[in-house]
């Protein structure tokens, strides 16, 4: 590789980092942000789910505008919107400000993660192009955790907004080194699809919006219901528009190949998965073996090191294995380690968690490459963008239902039991502990020498949950494994 070509590599890991990173880092904050801004729960919540919403919605429409226009430019005017949304908080810091500036850092976020697949794919040949993807989608793949660990290590010595501060800081470091890389575009660029991209920008938004309020308020209330239907509708409205279309925002087509279906659909099951867990582990670690937030960020070390370590090297693999074996073979891998995180007690060692974590990181680091490569590697020169959108978008739709899916088993378990003791408590703490175990063990400090006992059912009613999902989202891997293993195409 050129210099010029490890310095877009770096650029673009960098920039597809910050934007992953800041999806997660605000979880371990989110206490910190309830003490000194009251926000209520259903605040909270949209602190985190502004920031995916915005960014999934708009995910396609940036990439097919970055073909157009200019994929570095793109990117550019993304991180500037990043910057701005992440600045915000410092200046305005009540709950609705928090929300909105993270609803605008989403805009930003998704105007940067696909021009920069895009950028490197277009800046490399074929015979680098396996391994520089592998390197994207390690950083990719990892960001999350990474926005975890680092923002555990910041609140342990300073305020929560200094993640903010931090965020908008590389950002604007990263638009002045982005002005030394170069640029790409189609070479014969389409009109704008205005019509496909308000659709699909309806299709995704409304879906992700009704997947995320499900655990909230009922699968079955009529806001639910009406969102993921609409979205639904929507999403087909697309589909015929662009089979129509002459100059479509995205080929459905695309989806026909083997290669490209495939890939899409493995990395949709591995962020499914892979969201899942991280939602179910961190509260583990914290609620029930007693990890601060620092300690628990720094836990997930093992999957951040190995998911790395595997996307630089499982591309050399790729031409030899095929997308099949290594597609199949990772999601049956997270699939166990999900089965091995179902039998996690109050008891356990963190070797069990770290061999947990670490079993999940060689499931993902073997297939996250592969089925991003399948996506990219499968599109036309000129829908490079639209390309890594869909990359982007099938993550963040997987990442969205895999939490909705873990966060409505584990309320409905730990609902179950903790039944058996809630009407024997005063009002304010039995819905309390009907809540969550954090508040729960809240309850069961300020309640005297039966305070124990409370803690204990609590905590067994949050294990059981963890069982019932991790398991549920197993089962839902597994299942992947055996369609990619017939689905995905060979070697050849």
């Amino acid at each position: 590789m050129t210099r010029a070509q490890i310095r877009l590599l770096a650029v673009a890991c960098s920039a597809v980092a910050v934007v992953i990173a800041a999806m997660a880092s605000l979880n371990t904050a989110l206490p910190d942000i309830a003490v000194e801004t009251g926000a209520t729960q259903a605040q909270l919540t949209w602190i985190v789910d502004g920031y995916t919403l915005a960014l999934a919605a708009l995910l396609l429409p940036a990439g097919a505008l970055g073909d157009r226009i200019g994929r570095r430019g793109v990117m550019i005017v993304g991180l500037i919107i990043f910057a701005a949304g992440s600045l915000l908080p410092l200046f305005a810091d009540e709950p609705l400000w928090i929300i909105g500036s993270r609803a605008v850092a989403g805009v930003g976020a998704a105007l940067v993660m696909p021009s920069t697949l895009s950028l490197i794919t277009a800046g490399f040949t074929e015979a680098h192009r396996a391994r520089v993807i592998g390197i994207w989608a390690g950083v990719a793949g990892s960001g999350a955790v990474l926005g975890m660990i680092l923002s555990g290590l910041v609140l342990e010595y300073a305020s929560w907004r200094v993640i903010f501060g931090g965020s908008a800081a590389i950002a604007i470091l990263l638009v002045a080194v982005s002005l030394t890389i170069g640029s790409s575009r189609s070479a014969r660029p389409l009109p704008f699809d205005f019509g496909g991209a308000v659709l699909v920008v309806l299709a995704v938004g409304l879906f992700v919006f009704g997947v995320m309020e499900g655990p909230h308020r009922g699968w079955a209330d009529a806001v639910t219901l009406g969102a993921v239907v609409a979205g639904l509708a929507a999403a087909a409205g697309f589909v015929a528009a662009e089979l129509r279309s002459r100059a479509p925002l995205l080929d459905v087509r695309l989806f026909t190949g083997r290669a490209f279906g495939a890939g899409a659909a493995g990395l949709a099951f591995q962020y499914l998965a892979g969201f899942g867990l991280f939602f179910l582990i961190v509260q583990y670690l914290q609620l029930v073996l007693g990890y601060s937030p620092l300690r628990a960020s720094l836990a997930l070390t093992p999957i951040f090191l190995v998911v790395m370590a595997l996307s630089v090297a499982v591309p050399a693999l790729l031409n030899r294995v095929g997308i099949r074996v290594l597609l199949s073979a990772g999601l049956a891998l997270i699939g166990i380690a999900l089965i091995l995180m179902g039998l996690l007690d109050a008891e356990a060692s963190y070797l069990e968690v770290a061999c947990t974590l670490t079993v999940a990181g060689v499931g993902v680091g073997i297939c996250t490459a592969p089925a991003t490569h399948a996506i990219v590697t499968n599109t036309p020169e000129d829908q490079l963008g639209v390309a890594s959108a869909v990359n982007d978008a099938t993550r963040e739709i997987g990442a969205a239902i895999g939490v909705a899916i873990t966060g409505s088993v584990l309320a409905a378990a730990y609902s179950h039991g903790v039944d058996p003791v809630t009407p024997m408590l005063p009002e304010p703490a039995r819905s309390a502990v009907q809540d969550s175990l954090a508040a729960a063990i809240q309850v069961a400090e300020q309640a005297g020498p039966q305070g124990e006992q409370l803690a204990e059912l609590a905590q067994n009613a949050f294990l059981d949950g963890l069982q019932q999902a991790s398991w549920t989202v197993a089962a839902i891997l597994l299942v992947g494994a055996v369609i990619s293993a017939f689905w995905a195409p060979g070697r050849r």
